[in-house]
């Protein structure tokens, strides 16, 4: 159960950024080694003139530069994800069909994690995510075993790279270790105005 009165020390927004899409930006770092070291073989093939190999190698530096900034959107996505669960955990605690929702990829209940450990709920989304069978080294996300044909849909592009931006409710930096208890009916009822 989330104590409103005594949240956690809160994180800077940089740090959260890199603790939702650590993998994401380790996945970046790789790409761009790759696309280095795929540079250098179409440099070399080119200076030899194979156009076998010089179309090879230029498809491969493409196929790695292009997964740099794919993997640039997803984390970006992500964080728009992360900040909106927090939001939710925050007015409404643990619930499983929040966690439910954000269970199809690694990243997606990274997302779901680190709002949660941030908010001191951790322990009950690890403890769904086991009953749900999900462990550590389940990467490949859900939807790609279930749609094979997932890079021709709207869905994938819309929800993995194109994540709408989402302002947060709170700072949860300035609100500290205590609570106003108005803050939450008052985030209503400017809704329903």
């Amino acid at each position: 159960m989330l104590d409103r009165n005594s949240l956690p020390k809160q994180p800077s927004w940089l740090l959260s950024y890199w603790n939702v899409g650590v993998l994401l930006h380790c996945a970046v770092l790789l790409f761009m080694l790759e696309s280095y070291f795929y540079w250098l073989k179409l440099k070399s093939a080119y200076i030899e003139e194979s156009i076998i190999e010089t179309l090879f190698w230029l498809g491969c530096v493409l196929f790695a530069f292009s997964h740099i900034f794919l993997v640039i959107m997803d984390a970006w996505s992500r964080f728009q994800n992360y900040k909106r669960i927090k939001d939710h955990l925050y007015l409404h605690g643990f619930t499983p069909k929040l966690a439910r929702h954000y269970s199809g990829s690694k990243c997606q209940r990274n997302a779901v994690l680190v709002a949660a450990n941030e908010l001191g709920l951790q322990k009950q989304v690890k403890n769904y995510y086991n009953k749900l069978g999900i462990k550590w080294f389940h990467f490949i996300p859900q939807f790609m075993i279930r749609d094979p044909l997932f890079l021709f849909k709207r869905y994938f592009w819309s929800r993995t790279f194109m994540e709408k931006y989402y302002e947060p409710r709170f700072n949860f930096r300035n609100l500290g270790h205590t609570f106003d208890k108005n803050i939450v009916y008052n985030a209503y009822r400017e809704e329903s105005v």
